[in-house]
């Protein structure tokens, strides 16, 4: 049974790892959005399962809707954001390295953001 981990957005899970992948869904309030964030170590690659809203990656914007599929290359800037409804994404990460702080946050709606000094 997989175990929910709560973020100020809403929630993820992973459903499954192996060497080189983790696959994990996510589940964004109504209203939220995850940090403009960008990794160092791995692609991800989002499928919208359901809910609607908007997904972000190095300067385009996508509908998110039941159906769409976004690939977040490595490095490149990206956000997910919920409208109305839940947004819940089924996300595979590939790389060497899958860990949490592989997470370089640009902006943050809840003040997760590291000063470097």
């Amino acid at each position: 049974m997989p175990t929910v981990e709560e973020r100020p957005w809403g929630w993820f899970e992973t459903l499954g790892s192996g060497e080189s992948y983790l696959v994990k869904r996510l589940c964004i309030r109504a209203g939220q959005r995850i940090s403009l964030q960008r990794h160092r170590h791995r692609l991800e690659h989002w499928v919208v399962v359901s809910g609607h809203g908007l997904l972000h990656c190095d300067g385009e914007d996508l509908e998110a809707r039941p159906g769409s599929t976004l690939l977040v290359p490595c490095g490149a800037i990206h956000r997910a954001c919920a409208g109305s409804e839940d947004l819940v994404i089924v996300e595979v990460q590939r790389g060497v390295e899958l860990r949490e702080d592989d997470i370089e946050r640009l902006e943050d709606d809840y003040q997760r953001i590291r000063v470097v000094s």
